[in-house]
């Protein structure tokens, strides 16, 4: 050979070898990097929450001497206030506690005093006068541009007067709780050293002729039970009533009808009998959290019990504290729950049931304490005049793993169980992220799916490769593969719009079918081995048997369209899917797994058809001319040489249907009911990750829980791909080295 032109041979090579080597490790890298971008946006769902001491300062002269009843600052963390005895709201600067405001909540200040104060809502203040008056005030913060001074913002400090409850005629109170609700319906509740419990609600009600009424109802009750009351808690509209007793009771009580207060129901709520010291709702009113002398923090919901109806249940169990609870408060912006006992506060989230942080005051003891309105600061003041603002770094608290994959208990669930569902109408929601029924439903398509598909397309390639004429396969191979350029979301349509109510409404023949057309074909095969010897038919035998498989199959699909109607409305009253919902209690949702095995089936016949043609038909012509040289039939060469020699070729091109299947989108998202259920009925829809991503990721909030949770889903994707390509290549060499032989 001319040395020259081995010598530019080799050349070629080299290059060829490097320019393979840098394509294909870019290729792995890209996929990498691809990894690394998803995973890196996902991370901080995993992240510990953070805290930083954002000022602390002295309270001086006559503010140090006042008792201060109550604290609140403002969602930008920039201006505090505290409510003194004499009913004066101070307005300070968080950074050095320079005065900046100060407001009056009433005129006669001298004859006055306030006797405790407590906080709800969104810088409410429910205040009891040393008289037994009680008025609830609201503080208000209005930021603004001052045009005098450059545009600077600032911000003005209101207080809004909401309601106010005359003093009661059986003396002072031992304990009292009011509400306000934005419908102006108000609400007293007093407990008096005799063991009287009082009942004050007053209504706006219309008259007849549209004029206005305010009515008054008062109940005076007796407490049955066994130990002392030592906490109360009211809802914020007034409706919901709670007592805790020293002896661990919980008394639950419906104040809704103005002239009828009912006491649902008396829980036991711990068998040690441990007293409860404080009472407090969730943000949205639901739930309620309980501290406990032991110093347990727990929430509870009412629970229908099929038995006695509704019932307190304990459902989460928080992170306590070493000693009792002193007072425990809800977050006013999500589900997180504050509680303060000698330790310091403690900051959980509900569902979840996250230990996110704890606030100490070093040796000094925490008095009062107030949360920011958005979540991300808290504002406390120690026995000994210090007073300390905290910002909070806690952008993901209602996302763990046990809410991503585990069972939760959820708000009016009646049990723990999984679920999606990420927005709803009211901001006091509970959001619910778990992937688990998502992943569920990507697996619950892809089965189904691969179900139909995988027989069709595998018989089929080795009737093409080594039954059908040339000519046929010629024909065959190629459209088959041009259905691979169908757009999904072309058979996503037509399987929602067309294929959906076609099933519904011919579900009876379509269970017929799946009965004739086997029964069909096993008769027609045994018909076929007795006329086989016949010399017509042994030219039709030659290649084109479908000529009379065809048939076939279209007469009994006609034979079940005909008698299908007829039988549902004899044994099934004419409504096959309401007796499947009366006999087994399964729903059928129009856009189901059917439909999902029909269409998504039909997107991924081409791959395996393709790469399973083509497998078989590389397998040695020699290997199938030995087997029939032996006396082989021809399916006994087939099942017996052909399929060993080409399943690895076979099984990897199921497993690249397998992974089509499972990130296909378009499909699923237009053809499934879109419900993210845990049901492996075939007559039920799901939600699968790729579907979910596309419906929700549009609306979901940069940075947010969702949004990072979907990314979360794009990674389990990933894996899921990944697990399944590396199987399949295992799996592939494996047969190769057990089947190279050949």
């Amino acid at each position: 050979m001319n040395p020259a032109f081995l010598k530019k041979v080799k050349r070629n090579d080299r290059i060829a070898r490097w320019v393979i080597t840098v394509g294909g490790m870019a290729i792995i890298f890209s996929v990498i990097f691809i990894l690394i971008l998803i995973a890196e946006v996902s991370l901080p769902l995993f992240l510990s929450p953070d805290k930083d001491l954002h000022a602390s300062f002295q309270l001086e002269g006559r503010a140090a001497e006042e008792k201060i009843l109550a604290m609140g600052v403002d969602e930008y963390l920039e201006t505090g206030y505290r409510l003194d005895q004499a009913g004066r709201v101070n307005f300070f600067n968080i950074a050095d506690g320079s005065a900046i405001d100060s407001l009056q909540l009433v005129s006669d200040t001298g004859s006055r005093r306030l006797i405790t104060a407590q906080t709800y809502g969104r810088l409410n203040h429910m205040l009891v006068w040393d008289d037994g008056s009680v008025t609830i005030e609201r503080v208000k913060f209005f930021p603004f541009f001052d045009e005098a001074d450059d545009n600077q913002r600032s911000i003005r400090h209101e207080l809004e007067h909401r309601a106010i409850f005359a003093p009661p005629s059986y003396g002072l109170p031992v304990k009292t709780m009011a509400r306000v609700n934005d419908e102006g319906r108000q609400v007293r509740v007093d407990l008096f050293r005799s063991g009287i419990f009082q009942i004050t609600i007053i209504e706006e009600e219309e008259s007849l002729f549209g004029a206005g009424e305010r009515v008054q109802e008062s109940h005076q009750l007796e407490i049955d039970s066994v130990g002392e009351v030592t906490a109360m808690t009211l809802s914020t509209d007034g409706i919901k009533l709670y007592l805790g007793t020293s002896k661990g009771e919980i008394l639950r009580w419906d104040l809704s009808e103005i002239d009828h207060p009912v006491l649902e129901e008396t829980t036991q709520a711990f068998l040690d009998q441990r007293e409860i010291t404080a009472l407090n709702m969730v943000f949205g009113d639901v739930s309620l959290i309980v501290g406990d002398q032991q110093g347990g923090v727990s929430t509870w919901f009412p629970v229908r019990d099929a038995d006695v109806g509704w019932k307190l249940t304990q459902i989460h169990q928080l992170h306590g504290h070493a000693h009792a609870v002193q007072d425990v408060q809800p977050s006013p912006h999500d589900k997180s729950v504050l509680s303060i006992a000698a330790d310091g506060i403690n900051v959980s989230h509900m569902t979840s049931e996250r230990f996110l942080v704890n606030i100490a005051n070093g040796a000094e003891k925490i008095e009062a304490f107030a949360q920011s309105t958005r979540g991300n600061g808290i504002i406390t003041l120690s026995d000994h005049g210090t007073v300390q603002s905290w910002k909070l770094d806690i952008p993901h608290p209602e996302v763990s793993l046990k809410t991503l994959f585990g069972k939760v208990w959820y708000e009016g669930y009646p049990e723990p169980t999984w679920a999606w569902q990420s927005s709803a109408g009211t901001d006091d929601y509970e959001p619910k992220l778990s992937l688990t029924p998502l992943i569920f439903g990507t697996l619950k398509g892809t089965f189904y799916a691969m179900l139909f598909a995988v027989p069709l397309a595998i018989f089929g390639a080795i009737y093409t490769s080594q039954f059908a004429r040339p000519k046929f396969k010629g024909i065959i191979k190629p459209a088959v593969e041009v259905m691979a350029a169908i757009p999904t979301v072309i058979i996503g349509f037509l399987a929602a719009l067309w294929l959906a109510p076609l099933i519904e409404r011919s579900l009876g023949s379509m269970f017929l079918s799946l009965i004739l057309v086997p029964a069909a074909l096993m008769l027609s095969i045994a018909l076929w081995q007795g006329a086989r010897k016949l010399s017509p038919l042994k030219q039709v035998e030659r290649g084109y048997e479908f000529l009379v498989i065809a048939p076939v199959i279209v007469l009994a699909v006609a034979i079940a369209a005909i008698l299908g109607p007829g039988l549902e409305d004899w044994l099934f009253a004419g409504d096959l899917k309401q007796w499947l919902f009366n006999e087994t209690g399964t729903r059928y949702d129009p856009r189901n797994c059917i439909i999902i095995a029909f269409a998504m089936g039909f997107a991924v016949i081409p791959i395996i058809f393709t790469i399973s043609e083509d497998s078989l038909s590389n397998v040695p012509p020699s290997l199938k001319a030995a087997s029939l040289a032996l006396g082989a039939s021809r399916w006994q060469t087939v099942w017996r040489v052909i399929l060993p020699s080409a399943s690895p070729g076979i099984f990897a091109g199921t497993m690249i249907g397998f992974g089509r299947a499972v990130g296909e989108t378009m499909i699923v998202l237009m053809a499934t009911g879109n419900t993210a259920i845990m049901d492996l009925s075939i007559f039920n829809g799901m939600r699968p990750l790729s579907a979910n991503i596309a419906v929700e990721i549009p609306e979901a909030p940069v940075d947010g829980s969702l949004y990072r949770t979907l990314f979360l889903s794009a990674v389990i994707l990933f894996i899921m791909t990944f697990i399944v390509n590396t199987v399949a290549e295992i799996v592939r060499q494996r047969l190769r080295a057990k089947y190279g032989r050949f």
